[in-house]
């Protein structure tokens, strides 16, 4: 098995921080998702229906542009995908991020962080945006409060033990 990779959104810093955890609890590389255009504190202010993340969340095809397409996917088998859970989906950058690779043949395997709600439809939603034959794993929801044990055995329960 070749050494996973940990690719992560993070608007905030929350997600950034649990990313970086679990890329050291699973001996993985890490890569960060950003967007071409920053988010701003605006434009993450979910109570405003005209913010940029409430546009891009109600709009499925939104696929906000990313900064670089410098990933190394082909090297890596496994990635485990994080983002913060926005309407109960992932951010449409995420769409943007899988379309952008070929995951052919890859494991993916989501993370997020959450204020309160579950994975909602995040697989359902990321699922059309991978090649036919990725397999998408909802992983868990990953808050700040894991412990670095937690994070290992979630790492190796979703290697299957292999590394």
């Amino acid at each position: 098995m070749k050494k996973p990779l940990v690719a992560y959104f993070s608007a905030s810093g929350t997600t950034a921080a649990v990313a970086k955890r679990l890329a050291a609890a699973a001996h993985a590389d890490l890569y960060e998702i950003k967007p071409r255009v920053p988010y701003t504190a605006a434009d993450l202010n979910w109570m405003d229906k005209q913010s940029r993340s409430s546009v891009e969340m109600r709009d499925p095809s939104s696929r906000p542009a990313l900064a670089d397409k410098d990933a190394d996917v082909a090297s890596h088998d496994v990635v485990f995908l994080g983002f913060p859970i926005w309407w109960y989906v992932a951010p449409t950058i995420i769409n943007t991020f899988l379309e952008s690779y070929d995951f052919s043949g890859k494991t993916v395997v989501l993370f997020a962080t959450s204020g309160g709600s579950g994975f909602g439809k995040a697989v359902a939603g990321l699922a059309a945006s991978a090649a036919p034959d990725t397999v998408i794993k909802e992983g868990g929801i990953l808050n700040g409060a894991q412990t670095d044990e937690k994070l290992k055995a979630f790492a190796d329960a979703a290697l299957g033990g292999k590394r």
